[in-house]
């Protein structure tokens, strides 16, 4: 039998979704430069209710990356303006970003991967909150995440301090706006669905996904152990796996039947790597072969689950090794429970001035 249903007692999960938050607490950052931007700031403003005062025009390059001194100044100094200004400083708790904003800064030449100084724009702008009040941070490597496994805590000021950054990204306007409609239909529906690497039992990501399969709820959830991958599953609501770094996936798409608000997270080093569209004809490929890469690497992307029909996913930029990539038995559990997208997600990641970003709207909820 491919994949097994998992029917046992489920272990207890958080109820703490607790103080459902609002538009009133979203800035939403727009980049004058690129129409993309402006397109879908304006289309996320209008089905969110985003109040005018929480939209934030920025001037920036609209390349996918940028130098740490263009992030400092046209990023991050642009938006600490916008909430300083507004008086908005305690009230915003998650910061949306737009395509045509860029995902990553480069690390300095010869720095180790462990201590590199490069990250996500969205990783590394959740410091904001704690260096608006003086707060210096080593740029090297990464950085302890406040909201790490808070799975009973409300996110809220100033007990954690920081923002929770997301993303409306994908390869077309017309994608992100579809995005944003699926996120206003979430319903807690639908199964999930883990795929282990078959052929590693003792690897801590299987741990992590097996501890996934008892925490979600009771006869949801399909947990696949072996060595096939887990494809063509419908309705599905939420899956994790470790996309590429599965020696069985080969294709890029595994064809699931995602819900509105399935959300989908992998183990893989550069599937945040980029969002623009590759190539039709392009599939998974190797490290050796530099023919079969695209955009700098020949991993899955998790632009293709948005694309697909997914309504939010992690990704990771840059190699943030495994250790600090997100926790699925903390991001599954935490968003059956009723935890928003960005809480489920942040709750789950290790560290932040990182390499991971989160696509979707951070206000993204299962709703009963």
């Amino acid at each position: 039998m491919k994949a097994l249903l998992f029917c046992c007692l489920a272990g207890l999960v958080s109820t703490a979704s607790a103080e459902a938050q609002t538009a009133e607490n979203v800035l939403l950052v727009v980049n004058r430069r690129s129409p993309e931007s402006r397109a879908i700031g304006e289309y996320y403003q209008q089905k969110r209710a985003v109040p005018a005062l929480n939209v934030c025009q920025i001037d920036t390059e609209t390349t996918e990356d940028v130098a740490r001194p263009i992030y400092e100044k046209q990023i991050e100094g642009a938006v600490a303006a916008c909430l300083r200004l507004r008086g908005l400083t305690e009230r915003i708790l998650y910061i949306v970003l737009t395509m045509g904003v860029p995902i990553r800064m480069w690390p300095t030449e010869g720095k180790s991967q462990q201590q590199s100084d490069g990250a996500a724009v969205d990783s590394e702008l959740t410091l904001l909150y704690q260096r608006m009040r003086g707060v210096k941070f080593a740029l090297d490597g990464p950085t302890p995440n406040p909201f790490y496994r808070q799975t009973d805590t409300p996110f809220r000021h100033p007990t954690f301090p920081m923002y929770l950054v997301t993303r409306l990204d994908a390869w077309t306007v017309a994608e992100v706006k579809s995005l944003i409609d699926r996120s206003l239909l979430a319903k807690n529906v639908g199964r999930f669905a883990l795929d282990l690497k078959g052929w590693d039992e003792t690897a801590a990501g299987n741990q992590w996904l097996r501890t996934a399969a008892l925490l979600l709820p009771k006869g949801r959830v399909i947990l696949d152990e072996t060595p096939a991958v887990l494809e063509n599953v419908p309705d599905v609501i939420g899956y994790a796996s470790w996309g590429s770094n599965d020696k069985a996936r080969t294709k890029r798409n595994v064809h699931m039947g995602w819900l509105p608000g399935a959300i989908a997270t992998e183990f893989v080093s550069t599937d945040g790597r980029t969002f623009r569209r590759p190539p039709d004809d392009w599939t998974l490929g190797t490290w050796a072969d530099r023919k079969s890469w695209f955009a700098g690497g020949p991993q899955t992307l998790a632009s293709d689950y948005i694309h697909e029909g997914a309504s939010g996913a992690s990704g990771q930029v840059s190699e943030p090794f495994l250790a600090y990539c997100p926790r699925p038995d903390l991001v599954l559990p935490a968003y059956a429970s009723g935890r928003n997208l960005a809480e489920s997600f942040y709750l789950g990641i290790p560290a932040v001035s990182w390499m991971t970003v989160v696509i979707g709207d951070p206000l993204m909820r299962l709703v009963p």
